[in-house]
């Protein structure tokens, strides 16, 4: 889903059939695992990395078979040594902590760079060695020097889709949305593009110099590829690009909410989880599937289209092992309620936290606690309380939660003690997706395009800076040594001070 507003719609599956066992897995760590470590440090809950495998029925798991739908390439060869990155995936790890490491102390904030590239960027920029890695709507990729901003080198991968094409929606043309990721194991940037026709395709290319190494149609698992949209961040797991699909904005026509498994090296079968709902129940928050350290995949779900009194598994927080089986669900005791007034879930991403609990709120505003291993099927929080109403992307250090609120500024909730409690709340206009680092919080009013630095503390602005363009729905910024990088309407823009 696209929009800023509510989107999808979760819907209903009887509690009695939910299944709560969560599954112990051992990390594996081979090429994909070096994306992204799970760390646990100083209180921040790091996310590892890795790639999962998932295909087709309405409950998940199932193959969608193996001959690829479009031309797929070979990954380059194991052993070749590829650059690190400081901010791989949306959030920087694959639990979406949005906290940075090794950031510089936080100060007076100005303009670096700013580069106008092809299209709108609406994913979080990716850091990679000294290059950061940007996609936009005209369906390009982009490698910029980090202290420069020139242009690297730039893929064009395909046409994209315009606005005037589609049934609903409010990106114009819509190409590339979602967060791309790196995985540092084979040196490639992996994103998918919307292209002519209404095709999903996702792409492999060498961050070394941009040519293309994997090249994937992924087929509509819902069967209803016009009225998809990937829009959530990619993930990896298990040897896997893991893709998550919602609606357009608008929620019109017959789509499912899904998320595909698609190997690393391209060629091989896809595995899918399709929201088991008639209609609706999409997986569109733009930090995308969170990735805990057993391997077991969270992903919130939008409200679905109310035909039955049973829950169908939307308006939830579901959990999914990497070959998409559905293993645990939590839903609200108000999910007919939600869903019949668009008041769900799945504006945000499910938030770990490091003592095992989860956090889940969304456009309701209503807050719940839920324990991440049990999830407790419908009214199984432990605690819950009203906070704002959230769209975008969340961050976590510590027990502490910042949830992009919609009214009143972001969020800073405290989980402590297994009760949630507000601390602070930011600026009145910035409803932007929040990150941690350099001793501060970050924020943007993505509406007067403002990046905000606050005072983790308070919520106090210590420095606010006017960007000079404006920014998309749910702006977020990824950071490391002095410079935040930020995507914009028109490229990306390079922030110092931080």
């Amino acid at each position: 889903m696209s929009g800023i507003l509510p989107r999808d719609r979760p819907g209903i599956v009887t509690a009695a059939t939910l299944i709560e066992q969560t599954r112990g897995m051992r990390m594996r760590f081979g090429r994909t695992a070096r994306l992204a470590a799970a760390v646990l440090a100083g209180g921040v809950l790091a996310a590892a990395a890795g790639c999962s495998s998932a295909s087709g029925g309405s409950a998940g798991g199932e193959s969608t078979g193996s001959a690829p739908a479009a031309k797929t390439l070979t990954a380059s060869p194991d052993g070749a040594s590829h650059p690190d990155a400081a901010w791989p995936t949306y959030g920087r790890d694959f639990a979406r902590t949005g906290v940075a490491a090794a950031v510089a102390p936080a100060g007076p904030l100005k303009v670096s760079w700013q580069v106008h590239l092809d299209g709108a960027v609406y994913g979080q920029p990716l850091l990679v060695g000294s290059l950061v890695i940007a996609a936009t709507e005209n369906d390009s990729l982009y490698a910029l020097d980090a202290s420069t901003g020139k242009v690297a080198w730039r893929r064009h991968v395909g046409t994209p889709v315009p606005m005037a094409d589609l049934p609903c929606g409010n990106i114009d043309p819509l190409g590339i949305t979602g967060t791309p990721v790196y995985d540092a194991g084979n040196g490639i940037v992996y994103a998918v593009a919307e292209t002519s026709g209404y095709h999903h395709v996702l792409f492999g290319v060498s961050v070394t110099n941009g040519a293309v190494r994997v090249e994937r149609d992924i087929p509509a698992p819902d069967g209803q590829p016009r009225y998809d949209q990937q829009r959530p961040g990619l993930a990896i797991e298990d040897g896997r690009v893991y893709v998550a699909f919602g609606g357009l904005y608008g929620d019109c026509g017959p789509y499912r909410g899904s998320v595909v498994g698609v190997p690393l090296a391209g060629s091989g079968s896809l595995l899918s989880y399709v929201v088991p709902t008639a209609r609706e129940g999409a997986v569109w928050g733009t930090a995308g599937p969170v990735i805990a350290p057993n391997g077991t995949l969270y992903v919130s779900v939008g409200n679905g289209s109310v035909t039955s009194t049973s829950f169908d598994g939307t308006d939830s927080v579901t959990a999914l092992s990497p070959t998409l089986h559905r293993i645990g669900i939590f839903g609200p005791s108000s999910w007919y309620a939600d869903s019949q007034h668009d008041l769900d879930l799945g504006s945000t991403q499910p938030v770990l936290l490091a003592d095992g609990m989860l956090l889940a709120d969304g456009k309701s505003g209503t807050a719940y606690l839920v324990n991440a291993a049990h999830l407790g099927g419908v009214g199984g929080q432990v605690a819950q309380t009203t906070v704002c109403p959230a769209y975008g992307g969340a961050s976590v250090q510590g027990t502490t939660v910042y949830e992009p609120c919609e009214q009143g500024g972001m969020a800073a909730i405290s989980t402590a003690g297994d009760k949630i409690r507000v601390l602070w709340r930011g600026p009145a206009s910035a409803w932007g997706s929040p990150v941690v680092g350099g001793g501060a919080v970050w924020v943007t009013d993505w509406t007067a395009g403002t990046l905000y630095e606050l005072d983790p503390a308070t919520g106090a602005t210590r420095y606010s800076l006017s960007l000079g363009t404006s920014l998309p729905h749910f702006a977020s910024l990824s950071m490391t040594g002095s410079h935040a990088y930020l995507g914009t309407s028109q490229g990306v823009v390079a922030v110092g001070g931080v």
